[in-house]
């Protein structure tokens, strides 16, 4: 089996509508994918309709990745097949998408400080009707080619976290998000828990209260951990008795990684849907 637990869709920073990331997946000969969109759920009902038209026995896991922050640290957690009409993650949920977009205003402001003529008017336009972020804001400089690429624009020249046009948003506590998440019936992985180019990465001391809160895994196998952060993981998940997951965190064409770059192990999988009692996944046949 071939199991990627982390893509992103047109509902937040991909490319690709739900229904092609469905499909896309079939295509590369996944068994299962996750639709993890930034802080919303809004994809699922048609990545899920999408299931219906498929030949490939493809099983939809439907998730999110929850922007979270703990001592000063930004980080992203990944829920799996929780209940979405949770009220109360539901409302944190909520709290946070409505940051974005006085948030990207912010950013813009602060490119055009910086000479860059980015507008409002361009990022909206390629955020379309997803929840909007960085990349988005990076697109719009690639197109006016002050960045090659949409990673060259996260620097601390530009949009990395404390770079010159940075403006913070409202963010989880993780330890709150580990509880809403397994209140809703929802299953928790820190999402690339070693991906420096993100910033400064939380301490593993903190990491290993998270596990004692309830954290259900780690995502090890991610294009964006060498394999001696990847072997360092892999031994901290072991010690702390949680899952070690892999992904390929796809968002099409805005970044050059192929879904399935990285996969999740199946009895790891199992586990994960075992542990849900949010939701179920979603099978095509």
């Amino acid at each position: 089996m071939r199991i990627d637990l982390h893509t992103h869709s047109a509902a937040s920073d991909g490319t690709d509508t739900p229904a092609d990331l469905v499909r896309n997946a079939a295509a590369a000969g996944l068994d299962v994918v996750a639709l993890t969109d930034h802080d919303t759920v809004a994809g699922h009902r048609e990545a899920a309709a999408a299931l219906r038209g498929l030949d490939a026995p493809l099983t939809l896991v439907t998730g999110a990745e929850l922007s979270c922050e703990v001592g000063g640290i930004s980080m992203h957690m990944l829920a799996y097949l929780f209940d979405p009409a949770d009220p109360d993650l539901h409302r944190e949920r909520e709290l946070v998408r409505d940051d974005r977009v006085p948030r990207a205003r912010a950013m813009v402001a602060r490119l055009q400080e910086l000479s860059v003529p980015v507008t409002w008017e361009q990022v909206a336009a390629i955020a379309g009707d997803g929840s909007v972020g960085r990349p988005h804001i990076a697109t719009a400089m690639v197109d006016l080619g002050v960045v090659a690429t949409v990673s060259d624009a996260f620097t601390d020249q530009w949009l990395a976290n404390d770079g010159r046009a940075y403006v913070p948003k409202h963010e989880l506590d993780p330890f709150d998000a580990v509880r809403l998440v397994k209140a809703a019936g929802g299953v928790t992985v820190f999402a690339h828990p070693g991906a420096h180019k993100r910033g400064e990465t939380v301490p593993e001391p903190v990491i290993a209260e998270l596990a004692a809160a309830g954290l259900d895994g780690l995502e090890i196998d991610h294009v964006d951990h060498d394999e001696p952060t990847r072997a360092r993981l892999r031994a901290l998940a072991a010690d702390l008795g949680v899952l070690a997951t892999g992904s390929s965190d796809y968002h099409g064409s805005r970044k050059p990684v192929p879904l399935g770059a990285c996969v999740t192990d199946p009895e790891v999988y199992r586990e994960i849907a075992r542990r849900a009692t949010g939701a179920q996944p979603i099978s095509a046949v």
